[in-house]
């Protein structure tokens, strides 16, 4: 399929003119005393850098980092200009300041071809607002004659720098946006079959539509994570302490109900459910790993993984899918005892390179880029997007896309 949205091939951008354009990133990245720790996103974005500097632009890049609560140094963008230079091989200008007269005059002296990098956007609380005069401030800073829109992780939000700021600028997709869209959306629209959703994560309440959608579009749905254990207790099973959503009555209701219209008898090999879970009574690194079927979790247990047999199940459903998705760790993939179901999908997409494999933002991407030394490259598609990537697949519209310039 193709996008439905002008990117930065479809700009002007004739040689022999200068143009400025303002480039929305998504380098909300872990740091580390004081370096980045996980560049991800900042590498999947480089592309987009590359090619409007071949052009012979100017950069001015703004972002977010964190959840500060007004000018908070500990969220500073700095380190993320430092590893931008490093893998650009390009001095990148930062400047602690994001719609003053600093930022204004940073931008104005740059010289033709430079990147200057703008202080966190939520530094400002207007940003999450999506408000019209901060969204002008910054566009008045940019001097720019172009918007261009590369961060995915935050186009599910209507801010000032995802929707406002498209207002007072021409506005197109970058490539790395461009690419996430159409192969999540292809992914879900036209897959390969057998089609497997593996599903994990925390809460139910978070993917509703996900779930339901995946129902919709998929042969089976794997469910692991203390997702599963809402399941479970669903199911009538006893989950001890484990983490669940006791409030989920009516969504799990729907959730099967359509279900057994699609899988009917066979709903169970459709919504597939643990058999076993690792169960632990403490979260730490040295708690030892205890296999139990889920008819024998106890009062004190809380169910920390899929178990054993629930992983060879799993796993030889996956081996024989032509497309998954997956979204949300299968159990508390941050204690290694307790990583064992989310290392085996990774391992079993990792090592089957037929399967077309995409791998949810968040929390799972963090979980196979600590696994994969090939940094990602071991799958079709590691997203950068969490919440983006679920609101995509669940069909909603993003308004940080929405709002760009149409296709010609």
């Amino acid at each position: 399929m193709g996008f439905f949205k002008q990117t930065i091939r479809d700009l002007p951008l004739h040689h022999g003119k200068h143009y400025r354009v303002l480039v929305r990133v998504d380098y909300n990245v872990p740091l580390k005393d004081g370096k980045v720790s996980d560049d991800l996103r900042i590498r999947a974005g480089l592309p987009t850098l590359q090619y409007l500097l071949e052009q012979g632009c100017s950069l001015v890049l703004i972002s977010h980092l964190g959840r500060p609560e007004g000018h908070d140094l500990s969220c500073s963008l700095e380190p993320a200009a430092d590893r931008l230079s490093e893998l650009l091989g390009k001095k990148v200008t930062f400047v602690d300041d994001t719609i003053g007269d600093a930022a204004f005059q940073a931008v104005k002296k740059a010289p033709e071809g430079s990147v200057v990098m703008l202080q966190n956007l939520r530094f400002d609380p207007r940003e999450e607002e999506n408000d019209m005069e901060y969204a002008k401030a910054i566009a008045r800073v940019a001097q720019a004659d172009y918007f261009v829109q590369d961060g995915f992780g935050v186009v599910h939000r209507a801010h000032a720098s995802t929707e406002a700021i498209t207002h007072f600028l021409p506005s197109a997709s970058g490539l790395l946006l461009e690419k996430e869209y159409v192969t999540i959306s292809q992914a879900m629209e036209d897959p390969a079959h057998p089609f497997v959703a593996v599903l994990g994560g925390a809460k139910v309440s978070d993917k509703i539509k996900v779930v339901e959608r995946f129902v919709k579009l998929a042969d089976t749905v794997l469910i692991g994570g203390a997702m599963a254990n809402t399941f479970l207790a669903y199911k009538g099973h006893s989950i001890g302490k484990s983490k669940a959503e006791t409030d989920q009555k009516e969504t799990l209701d729907s959730i099967y109900d359509a279900a057994h219209k699609k899988a009917g008898d066979n709903v169970d090999d459709f919504v597939v459910l643990p058999t076993d879970v690792a169960v632990g009574h403490e979260l730490t690194d040295s708690e030892k790993r205890v296999n139990k079927s889920v008819d024998q979790i106890a009062d004190d247990d809380m169910a920390l993984d899929i178990g054993d047999s629930s992983i060879e199940k799993y796993t030889e459903v996956i081996e024989k899918a032509k497309t998954v998705i997956w979204n949300g760790p299968l159990g508390m993939s941050e204690y290694d005892n307790f990583a064992h179901g989310s290392a085996r999908v990774a391992l079993s997409l990792a090592t089957h390179p037929d399967i077309t494999s995409i791998v949810g933002g968040g929390d799972t991407a963090d979980f196979v880029l600590k696994w994969d030394a090939n940094n990602g490259g071991s799958f079709t598609h590691v997203s950068t997007g969490g919440g983006a990537g679920l609101d995509l697949m669940a069909g909603n519209k993003l308004p940080g896309v929405e709002s760009l310039l149409d296709a010609r």
